[in-house]
């Protein structure tokens, strides 16, 4: 973000700003009694000379009473908005450099309360009438207690147009700069503000994006239900029912009875074993009591135990606890890839490595078996896979060719776990 200059901006910071920064009410309460403070300052030291008659002191008194009246109604009561138009800022400084000017003209002392014009100046709208207003206090504050500007001038011009150019470019550049400053951090603050708001808003769609898919991973849980209900269990009871039936037939013959029973029986215990393991597959037990890593090397070692293959696992990056969604899936994901290389793949070694990066966690799944051609196909393998990476908005990558192994990658969201959930 680079510091420029505003020059159609006041060089004072605006008191009607909707995000001021932090200090700005302090230095507003500042300018309302800096000019009071410095009058009075000005009026005691001035008694304390003394050297004067009681008229110039009633003039004077008068002036002094006049200049107070005019701070009181253009600086301390006038609200922040007129205060803050270009006309009122004009009238106001007007009157205080010509006061200050008259007192101090009467009295050198009175320069200490002139120096408040600079704050007028200031506020001044356009720049160029700015850096006028700051030349003329300049101007003034320094000659009227030599002889005036003209007397100045003409007996000493290069000394005095040199002190009153640095002043007032040391002034009005101070004043630019400090203005460019806060203009800079209110737009930071403001970029902080629209990111912290879009990250309310996306922690908002990634809450709604996960609920959508949960309801969406529950129909297609029934769905799968179904298929396999329909594939294993109804034909299991069919054939029981078959059997049972044959053997209400054979009941005079003792060893077929006993072969259709038998038959019967062991169609039970193939059906109970399938539905055990159906139930099984609602919940993910292995992320009940461990890690995603672990649970992840956990399914890599028994699945190597149970088909001889050797599974390695490794995990990168900063383990952090993720949204259980995106934990499930990525198990289930897992699972259903080492399956399918059990059933095709007839691999000699698998390698599963789970990655956490910034925002993305990805999971590789690579083997050196048959490979195939991708494409799409029927069941449950792949087009499921890819169903339950894309419903959490995530994608899932799958190069292969035959005789060249199989590597399945799926990227997902690291949606981080919600405080409910890690509790």
């Amino acid at each position: 973000m680079s510091l420029e200059v505003d020059w159609t901006r006041p060089m004072w910071p605006p008191e009607s700003a909707r995000t001021p920064s932090d200090w700005q009410p302090w230095l507003y309460r500042a300018e309302r009694i800096l000019p009071g403070v410095l009058l009075a300052v000005a009026t005691v030291v001035s008694l304390g000379v003394g050297g004067h008659d009681g008229r110039w002191w009633v003039i004077t008194g008068i002036l002094v009473a006049a200049t107070a009246l005019w701070v009181l109604g253009t600086v301390v009561l006038a609200p922040p908005r007129l205060r803050e138009r270009p006309a009122f800022a004009l009238l106001a400084f007007l009157g205080i450099v010509g006061l200050g000017s008259v007192l101090e003209v009467r009295d050198i002392t009175f320069l200490i309360f002139m120096i408040f014009a600079f704050l007028a100046a200031m506020r001044l709208r356009p720049t160029w009438l700015a850096f006028a207003a700051l030349a003329v206090t300049s101007l003034l504050i320094n000659t009227l207690g030599n002889g005036g500007p003209v007397h100045a001038l003409r007996e000493r011009p290069a000394v005095w147009i040199t002190i009153i150019v640095v002043q007032t470019a040391a002034i009005g550049g101070g004043g630019l700069l400090s203005t460019a400053v806060a203009r800079q951090n209110e737009e930071r603050r403001r970029m902080l503000d629209d990111l912290a708001a879009a990250h309310a808003e996306n922690e908002g769609l990634q809450r709604q994006l996960l609920s959508q898919a949960r309801e969406a991973g529950m129909l297609d849980e029934r769905q799968r239900l179904a298929q396999e209900i329909h594939d294993t269990l109804a034909q299991g009871f069919t054939g029981i029912i078959t059997q049972l039936e044959a053997a209400a037939l054979a009941k005079d013959e003792p060893a077929e009875w006993e072969r259709h029973l038998d038959s019967a029986t062991a169609l039970a215990r193939e059906n109970l074993t399938a539905a055990r393991r159906s139930v099984r597959a609602l919940h993910p037990e292995p992320l009940d009591a461990a890690t995603l890593p672990d649970a992840l090397a956990d399914v890599a070692t028994r699945w190597s135990g149970r088909t001889g293959v050797p599974a390695a696992f490794t995990a990168t990056g900063e383990p952090r606890p993720l949204h259980p969604e995106i934990e499930s899936t990525i198990l289930r994901v897992t699972q259903e890839a080492l399956s399918n290389v059990d059933k095709h793949a007839a691999a000699r070694r698998v390698g599963l490595t789970l990655s956490y990066m910034d925002d993305e966690v990805t999971l590789d799944v690579r083997d050196d078996g048959a490979g195939f051609t991708p494409g799409p196909g029927p069941g449950f393998g792949l087009p499921g896979m890819r169903r339950r990476v894309e419903r959490l908005a995530g994608t899932l990558h799958v190069e292969s060719e035959p005789g060249g192994g199989t590597a399945i990658s799926a990227v997902l969201p690291a949606v981080p776990s919600p405080p409910e959930a890690s509790a």
